[in-house]
C-alpha cells in the first residue's frame, strides 16, 4: 500500500452544535459485533432486511445496501421501517438505498447496510473494539461507565463531534472531528486543512481511491497516538475531519447523545 505524508495546514476551527431530535425506542440491549477492516459490524434487520451491519457513528443517514434492498423488492433511493439492533427496536426510520461497494470491499462478508447517527441518537451507545460489544441504553438506564475524560459532543450535519487534535511533525491542528466507528482509516483531514505533497494521483487518498497517506499522530480523549494511516476528504461541515476505528479502537467509548457528550476510557 502506498503511504505518502500528510501535511496539516493551518485553520481556525469552528465548532457546531445542531439539535437532534430523538427516534423512538424500545429496551435497553447488549449485542457481539467484529471489528475488522477498521470498522465495526454488528447483526441488525432494517426494513425487513437481516444480515450484517457496519455500525457507523459518523454517518448521518443509515443506508440500506441497494443490491439488498432490490433483492428484497425494496425500490427507489429511500424506504420507510423498523430497524432492529441488540434487541432495540427503532420504529417507522426511513432509510436511504444507495451502494456501499466502496465502503464493503475490504470486508470478508456481504453488509446489508449502514446504521448510523440518525438510528442511535435517542440512546447511550456503548462501543467495545476488542473485544467487540455494542451496547444500547435508554437515557438513565446504563450502567455505570468510569471515564478517563468527559468530551463535549456537539453535531456538525447530523454526525457527532468532539475535540481533537493531529500534528505532521511540524505543526498540529485541533478543532471538532467526526467519530467514525465505521471508517477503514484511523484518520481523514478536511483538504483545506491538509495536503499529501509529491502525490501523483492525489484522488487516491480520497474516500473513493486506495491509497493511504500517513500522519505522525493524533490526540484524542486524553491520549497521544503514534504514526497512522491517513487520508483526505473534502470539507465536512465545520469538522477538521474524522477519526476512524482504527484510531478509536484504542478506547472504549461511551456516546451519550442524550446528555451531548462522549465518555472516553482506555481499551481493555
Amino acid at each position: 500500500m502506498r503511504m505518502l505524508c500528510l501535511r496539516v495546514r493551518f485553520r481556525i476551527l469552528a465548532l457546531a452544535a445542531l439539535a437532534a431530535a430523538l427516534p423512538p425506542a424500545a429496551r435497553a440491549a447488549e449485542a457481539a459485533c467484529w471489528f475488522e477492516g477498521g470498522v465495526v459490524v454488528v447483526t441488525a434487520q432494517a426494513a425487513g432486511i437481516a444480515g450484517d451491519f457496519i455500525l457507523d457513528t459518523g454517518t448521518a443517514t443509515s443506508v440500506l445496501h441497494n443490491t439488498a434492498a432490490e433483492a428484497a423488492g425494496i425500490e427507489g433511493r429511500q424506504t420507510v421501517g423498523d430497524v432492529r439492533l441488540a434487541g432495540v427496536t427503532v420504529s417507522g426510520h426511513t432509510l436511504a438505498v444507495a451502494p456501499l461497494d466502496v465502503r464493503t470491499w475490504n470486508l470478508p462478508t456481504p453488509v446489508a447496510g449502514v446504521i448510523g447517527a440518525d438510528v442511535l441518537k435517542g440512546f447511550v451507545v456503548d462501543v467495545e473494539f476488542r473485544p467487540c460489544r455494542v451496547r444500547l441504553s435508554r437515557p438513565g438506564e446504563a450502567p455505570a461507565f468510569r471515564p478517563r475524560e468527559r468530551l463535549a459532543l456537539t453535531w456538525d450535519e447530523g454526525r457527532p463531534t468532539a475535540p481533537a487534535a493531529v500534528f505532521d511533525g511540524r505543526l498540529a491542528a485541533s478543532g471538532a472531528f467526526i467519530l467514525a466507528t465505521g471508517m477503514d482509516v484511523a484518520v481523514r483531514l478536511a483538504d483545506d486543512l491538509a495536503s499529501t505533497p509529491g502525490a501523483a494521483r492525489p484522488s487516491e487518498v480520497y474516500p473513493d481511491g486506495v491509497w493511504r497517506a500517513r500522519l505522525e499522530g493524533f490526540s484524542f480523549g486524553g491520549h497521544t497516538a503514534g504514526t497512522v494511516a491517513a487520508g483526505l476528504s473534502k470539507p465536512l461541515g465545520q469538522a477538521a475531519g474524522t477519526l476512524g476505528g482504527e484510531a478509536l479502537a484504542a478506547y472504549r467509548l461511551r456516546f451519550d447523545f442524550p446528555a451531548g457528550q462522549v465518555l472516553v476510557a482506555p481499551g481493555r
